[in-house]
């Protein structure tokens, strides 16, 4: 048996060396700890936390540690972080257990830097109540160390939008986010959902905007009857909108074309009350499983059918035209807290593929349809440049206003909206 500390830094450590994404490399270590719903969720708080906060940690470790935390083995780094982040964030785990739990990791990965784990610790925790303070309060390099996010994301998101704003974006990023769960209205209803995840020790909270979808802050809601019998998927508030906005309707020919993991097929069949068909599509084959799998769960295996199609490359016409597209990620940062360390030279080509989704996508829309454009994304050549690039060589399509885009398209802020940053648009074809 595992403890919390040993699954939280056996998934810093695959992150860090094999680039692996740290939901999967969590859970696995969760699975091989054989950690029970408690110490699984503080596993899951130690991990999150430490890569929400990289930057700041080591900017105080670095303060407390006789040499540079770039010099140390990394793994004992990684024990450094996950002390840090207890001793700084999280009150409710007493200093010297947090100190105690630190030096004991250590002994058992790297014996020989215990001792330095534990004097960089007990000096850091001496110190928290009253940290010095990080210098050029205001300033890019400020928030960049606060709220451990690149210097370049910082100064764009200032730049584009004010100090203000910058600085709250930054910090909603780094917030603990519950988990959204969307009502499968074609089995049971919101209301007897709410008691029976009560029933079991969860604290869900009726969604603000979404009269069918809850919010349910810690433990794993998906190891339960209820999602097994499937009660109910996990989709952001903010995706599911999208597909509101799209209004697919009963017996309608829908195509989600970037469907994986198929949250926006299954929110489409529920609109359509179980009724017509979708054609959930993915580059991928062994993407597709798991949509299927889902499908099945909910019990819309007979109106999900799914296929391995390049988006740029679709046949067929449909009412409804699903692309949320491959993107840089940079909305769901609070979710994917790794997502901020991508190397931005690497995205530079994806506005080249969306235009070119959009494109391909176009003649699959009846006259008279709909076609969806999304991205998890809050980037503007991601977003709003893709789609007025894509009008102005398509004048048959423009934008439709809806109750969730009142202006045809909008983007959506974990601050200001309690969503994933999340961009629509709702593209009308002329009848």
């Amino acid at each position: 048996m595992g403890t919390p500390r040993s699954a939280a830094l056996a998934a810093l450590q695959r992150w860090r060396k094999d680039e692996a994404w740290s939901d999967a490399a969590l859970n696995a270590a969760i699975q091989r700890a054989g950690l029970d719903r408690r110490d699984a969720a503080l596993a899951s708080r130690l991990c999150y936390g430490t890569i929400q906060n990289l930057t700041y940690l080591d900017y105080y470790l670095d303060l407390f540690c006789t040499t540079s935390v770039r010099r140390l083995e990394p793994q004992v780094l990684d024990i450094l972080r996950i002390g840090a982040y207890q001793l700084l964030f999280l009150s409710q785990i007493p200093a010297h257990a947090a100190v105690s739990e630190s030096v004991a990791l250590c002994k058992e990965v790297s014996p020989r830097a215990a001792g330095l784990v534990n004097a960089v610790l007990r000096r850091l925790a001496e110190q928290a109540e009253a940290l010095p303070p990080i210098p050029d309060a205001g300033s890019t390099q400020y928030l960049s160390v606060r709220y451990s996010h690149p210097k370049w994301f910082v100064r764009r998101l200032k730049e584009e939008h004010g100090y203000d704003f910058a600085e709250a974006a930054l910090a909603a990023n780094n917030a603990e986010t519950p988990v959204c769960i969307q009502t499968n209205q074609c089995k049971v209803d919101a209301s007897l959902l709410f008691v029976k995840l009560k029933e079991q020790g969860f604290r869900p909270e009726m969604h603000p905007v979404l009269p069918d979808a809850m919010l349910i802050p810690g433990g794993n809601v998906t190891d339960t009857e209820e999602f097994r019998a499937g009660w109910f998927y996990i989709q952001d508030a903010a995706a599911k909108i999208a597909v509101l906005a799209a209004d697919p309707q009963p017996g309608m020919n829908v195509l989600d074309a970037c469907a994986a993991p198929g949250g926006k097929s299954f929110a489409a069949a529920v609109q359509m009350e179980g009724r017509g068909h979708i054609l959930a599509c993915d580059l991928h084959e062994n993407k597709l499983k798991r949509i299927r799998e889902g499908a099945a769960r909910l019990g819309f295996e007979s109106i999900i059918e799914t296929a391995a199609v390049d988006a740029r490359k679709q046949q067929g016409v449909y009412d409804v035209v699903l692309a949320d597209v491959p993107c840089s990620g940079f909305g769901v940062i609070r979710k994917k807290p790794e997502i901020r360390f991508k190397d931005p030279t690497e995205l530079e080509q994806l506005p080249t593929i969306q235009r070119a989704i959009l494109e391909g996508l176009a003649p699959c829309v009846r006259p008279g349809g709909v076609l969806l454009y999304s991205t998890c994304t809050i980037l503007p050549e991601e977003n709003e440049e893709v789609v007025i690039a894509f009008l102005q060589a398509h004048p048959e399509f423009h934008l439709e206003i809806s109750p969730f885009a009142p202006q045809g398209m909008r983007t959506f802020w974990p601050h200001l909206d309690g969503t994933d940053g999340f961009y629509l648009a709702k593209l009308r074809k002329k009848a």
